[in-house]
């Protein structure tokens, strides 16, 4: 498991991806998955270009194809399931706008700093 959030976070990092964290959600009943893995990036362009990297990665890296990928038409938000692990790709503005992570406040987070 954690070898593929590492590999998402690090495909996310490559792309400029901004505000890196991970949710732990396995302590949560009902939880769709184990783990969130959310990011922003400023532009829809980078939105999909971060979204392309974490497949291309993924797949190379670790073997893995994506189960689903939502939201790739607008690229405003991208979700990406890997079944034990959703990555959430949010332009700036609607990341800040949803506040995905405030709706698991009780999960552990894990924060990723880029450094450039």
């Amino acid at each position: 498991m954690n070898k593929l959030i590492e590999t998402i976070v690090s495909a996310i990092e490559d792309k400029k991806g901004k505000n890196i964290v991970s949710l732990d959600l396995s302590g949560f009943d009902g939880a769709i998955c184990s783990h969130f893995v959310v990011c922003n990036a400023d532009s829809t362009t980078q939105v999909a270009a971060i979204a392309d990297g974490i497949e291309e990665k993924v797949l190379e890296t670790l073997g893995e194809k994506v189960w689903r990928v939502e939201g790739q038409q607008t690229a405003l938000w991208i979700a990406m399931d890997y079944v034990d692990v959703v990555v959430h790709i949010f332009q700036t503005d609607l990341r800040s706008f949803y506040k995905l992570e405030e709706l698991w406040a009780d999960a552990p987070m894990v924060k990723y700093e880029y450094e450039e």
